[in-house]
């Protein structure tokens, strides 16, 4: 352990890895019950629950082993809402294959960001994406993800008059998700290990409990054993990859893996360095040693994870738990990803969770997003404020964070060019405009 971790260079334990991967760990398996859940609404839930689970342990376990740091990975929040209700459900008009198509661009994102990593391209593109915009973004996904939640648990609601209301008192799962919310808020604050996943397992359990006195009747939330593991559903979701449309609609394909691209890109340098640098992994420059690891594994478990069934794989920030819990190797990284790998003999249990229940989660996530606007610095030029509000505005309200994407994109670069500021815009953020304007001139002439 000693010669392959360097653990007294880091001045860590195995015993305090080991807790560290355990606290990770806690903090992120809500991911079991929610990605399925959502990548549940287009393909096979029982497949989308093995492959995030397979896929989160193969990233997190090639983190450890050859980069050596405490960072975890799984599918990232918002790039599976994207998947499955921007591009399958929006785009794709809930096309029964549409999925594939998706998996498809997960795949050929990742080979890119392999690419990317080994010619050290991600360093560079991160830097030429403006801050402001940047913080936008994410701040927007924020919101998009809150809305999902929101939506599942029946708290925002559709409504011909106002488009959008409170739903009711009387719903089992509005009130169960408020209460939800509450709880995972209550044990944050005391810092309580695990805080969102227990307030998912509370939420359900209270679920069981409406339902037995007949308050929830919309389904059955009691978990089924009598069928096994359930994990043969990875046969509807491996592989399963559509080349074919992707060279018959070639526009759209690339606009749909850049936006999964873009998210992902500079979602993953800001984790990673925020983890490392709580670490304290930055060397005196600031700069990340093997950083051309860390990236080339998040890259792989992408490709990985497009090839069992899931949405694109990404380092997790929930790694942080574990760093505040002494975690400063791979070894905790390890843990993490054997623990992936047993939550596999639990799939009945993480199956029955409704979206009710992991809605609190979702809320939750989004809050902490939304935190990146109070970087966005709205006393500056027109373009860096402008271009960061309709990225954060759009996202939300047009329920894609692809249309924010684009449009603070599209707003930033004309903003700079009208306002004289032309210079400032980088080689690779013009690439970036040509690609959203060859995507909006695709949708008009279709």
């Amino acid at each position: 352990m000693e010669q392959f971790f360097h653990l007294k260079e880091h001045g860590t334990t195995v015993r305090k890895e080991i807790l560290a991967g355990l606290t990770t760990f806690l903090a992120m398996a809500y991911i079991l019950a929610v990605n399925p859940s959502i990548l549940g609404n287009v393909m096979n839930a029982g497949g989308v629950f093995v492959a995030t689970a397979l896929a989160s342990a193969i990233g997190t376990f090639i983190m450890g082993l050859w980069a050596n740091y405490p960072i975890a990975l799984s599918a990232g929040m918002g790039l599976n809402a994207y998947f499955a209700f921007t591009v399958c459900l929006g785009e794709l008009g809930g096309d029964p294959n549409a999925f594939r198509i998706c998996l498809t661009a997960v795949f050929v994102e990742g080979v890119i960001f392999m690419l990317m990593s080994l010619f050290k391209f991600r360093e560079k593109i991160i830097n030429a994406i403006p801050a402001n915009l940047k913080y936008g973004i994410s701040a927007g996904i924020g919101l998009f993800i809150a809305l999902i939640g929101l939506s599942g648990a029946g708290i925002a609601v559709n409504d011909d008059s106002t488009l959008v209301t409170l739903g009711s008192f009387k719903q089992a799962s509005m009130v169960l998700a408020l209460v939800g919310f509450l709880i995972i808020l209550i044990l944050v604050h005391f810092n309580v290990p695990g805080a969102v996943l227990i307030g998912i397992l509370v939420t359900w359990f209270l679920g069981m409990g409406a339902q037995s006195i007949g308050w929830y009747t919309d389904g059955n939330l009691f978990p089924d054993f009598s069928q096994g593991l359930q994990l043969a559903g990875i046969k509807e979701t491996a592989f399963q990859f559509d080349f074919a449309w992707a060279a018959s609609h070639i526009t759209a394909f690339i606009a749909i893996t850049f936006s999964f691209l873009f998210v992902d890109l500079f979602d993953t340098v800001g984790t990673v360095v925020g983890v490392a640098d709580k670490a304290g992994l930055l060397d005196e420059n600031g700069e990340l040693p093997r950083v051309g690891r860390v990236f080339m594994s998040d890259a792989i478990a992408t490709t990985a994870g497009a090839c069992l069934g899931t949405s694109t794989v990404t380092s997790f920030v929930e790694s942080s738990t574990g760093v505040a819990a002494g975690g400063r190797t791979g070894l905790a990284s390890v843990t993490t990803g054997a623990l992936f790998v047993v939550s596999l003999f639990l799939s009945p249990i993480f199956l029955a969770i409704p979206s009710f229940a992991t809605a609190p989660a979702l809320i939750y996530v989004g809050m902490l997003m939304v935190a990146s606007a109070k970087k966005i610095h709205f006393d500056g030029e027109v373009a860096d404020v402008a271009g960061a509000y309709m990225a954060l505005l759009i996202m939300p309200t047009t329920y894609s964070i692809a249309n924010g994407i684009m449009l603070g994109v599209l707003t930033w670069v004309i903003l700079k060019v009208f306002t004289g500021k032309a210079r400032d815009i980088h080689p690779v953020m013009w690439v970036v405009f040509a690609l959203f304007a060859v995507r909006i001139l695709s949708i008009v002439m279709s």
